[in-house]
């Protein structure tokens, strides 16, 4: 008797742990490719997330720092929440006003995919 309890605990403290670490694992991220008006990808450019449409306005509080985008004008937010979120993009003296402000409720567990089009608003 004592051993199948003892079994049983083994079991239900792996099944917790591998939950656990499959919610570690499988965390809702957002993969933002930014690109120019010609669908050029823009490397280093300044990715900013919020929250909220105020926060977005305002330009403060965003969910995490910033993010630079890389070679391949990408830039990936980790440990998202399941919603829409605001997005500001520059580089130099461009931009994505005007479009692409808004990225649509993530799915959780996923990596949720988004294009930004940067450009200087002539």
């Amino acid at each position: 008797m004592k051993r199948l309890i003892l079994l049983s605990l083994i079991a239900f403290s792996t099944i917790s742990i591998s939950n656990d670490a499959e919610a570690q694992v499988f965390s809702t991220k957002l993969k933002i490719t930014v690109v120019d008006e010609l669908g050029n990808v823009v490397p280093d450019a300044k990715v900013t997330l919020y929250a909220t449409e105020a926060d977005y306005n305002k330009e403060v509080n965003p969910v995490q720092p910033f993010k630079l985008t890389d070679s391949k004008g990408k830039a990936t937010f980790k440990k998202l929440d399941t919603k829409s979120y605001y997005v500001i993009v520059r580089k130099g003296d461009k931009d994505n006003a005007g479009g692409g402000e808004i990225v649509s409720k993530l799915v959780k567990g996923k990596v949720n995919k988004a294009n930004i089009v940067i450009s200087d608003g002539i």
